[in-house]
């Protein structure tokens, strides 16, 4: 009877330790990029759409900026960071034409939707509107937010005000900067200051959402000084900038885009609290359609624009670069994160599983 019991208590000990894998990754900085599509990211630039002019008046300038006739020289030249250090130390989802493949699981396939998905780990047919109004989910980072550990450092900067209602501000005690709210009480006063005013003063080119450098740089200044567990960026321009059919922009939104992901990561990768303890995880909420027509909407009626791609970089992702298989889906980033900093999400819904970003498939996937 003691060895049956004491063989139970061995296999009881192997699978708790199984369970409980150790990562390295202390902290999550999670960035959206709006609507951005896969073809970009891993092709670069459209020729079509460069030499269209109703998407680019000025052919030639975006021509020479963004175009060479080598697709690793086009895309490193719309995204150099993504295509420098995050393809030689880290991992990049998505590429349709390689054999990696990212969804959403939601039926919408449009913002409000796909953040809730990214979000909460599930897809909610109840949340079919942009203007949904205060999201009924609980999401991981709200469930975070309730603990001893995360609680007060989690922080959110988006250039969309939906984001307060995305995430339930009220409900989850969440930091939620959205839209044209101002940042006080950090010592950076001067900058703040600064940014506070300008994103009032600058046109405001897309009817009440935030340009995403101010997003950025407030974001930024916050992870300086205040030093959070969970930093989310959630920026907006590349989806506002497609719908308006300005191509040009579009790209020039992405690639500024990279540069503050640069940024970002040469900060945390020089800072004793963040370095080689967080994950920087990168996707977006939705893709777009293919044609110079199509291209600027996206949605169920709008065929292939539930395809979309993410990215990891950080000390538990190996440096595989281009992932050139695989099907995953947006709903499993919510685990994703609280697996990576140990945290045990729980929720009444199903939600998809963890990445093993080690490995590059699902948890206890063999």
């Amino acid at each position: 009877m003691r060895k049956i019991n004491l063989l139970f208590i061995l296999i009881g000990l192997t699978t708790v330790l199984s369970a409980q894998t150790k990562y390295k990754t202390q902290n999550i900085i999670l960035v959206t990029i709006d609507g951005f599509r896969w073809q970009e990211l891993f092709n670069g630039a459209d020729s079509s759409f460069l030499h269209n002019k109703k998407l680019v008046e000025n052919t030639g300038k975006y021509q020479k900026r963004y175009w060479n006739d080598d697709l690793s020289e086009r895309r490193k030249l719309l995204l150099p960071f993504i295509w420098g250090a995050v393809a030689k130390q880290g991992q990049i989802y998505g590429n349709r034409t390689k054999g990696s493949f990212v969804n959403v699981k939601n039926p919408y396939w449009f913002s409000y939707p796909g953040y809730n998905e990214i979000l909460t780990g599930f897809a909610d047919a109840r949340v079919n509107s942009n203007e949904f109004g205060p999201n009924p989910n609980v999401g991981v980072f709200e469930r975070m937010n309730k603990s001893a550990e995360f609680n007060g450092r989690i922080a959110v900067f988006a250039s969309w005000d939906a984001f307060n209602d995305i995430l339930n501000e009220k409900r989850s005690g969440l930091l939620v900067n959205a839209a044209f709210e101002n940042v006080d009480g950090l010592k950076s006063e001067s900058k703040l200051e600064l940014l506070n005013e300008m994103q009032t003063a600058l046109p405001d080119v897309f009817d009440g959402v935030r340009l995403d450098g101010v997003t950025f740089n407030m974001g930024f200044e916050y992870l300086k000084e205040k030093n959070p567990r969970i930093l989310y960026l959630a920026f907006d321009e590349t989806d506002d900038f497609a719908h308006g059919g300005r191509y040009s922009d579009y790209l020039n939104s992405a690639h500024y885009t990279d540069n503050f992901l640069r940024k970002l990561w040469d900060w945390v990768q020089h800072d004793p609290i963040y370095k080689n303890k967080t994950t920087l995880l990168v996707t977006c909420d939705h893709g777009r359609g293919e044609g110079p027509i199509e291209w600027r909407d996206h949605g169920s009626k709008t065929a292939n624009s539930n395809q979309t791609w993410f990215i990891a970089l950080g000390p538990d992702t190996p440096a595989v670069g281009e992932v050139t298989e695989g099907q995953y889906y947006n709903n499993q980033y919510a685990k994703t994160m609280a697996t990576l900093v140990g945290f045990d999400y729980k929720t009444d819904n199903a939600v998809g599983a963890a990445i093993d970003l080690v490995l590059g498939k699902k948890v206890g996937e063999k």
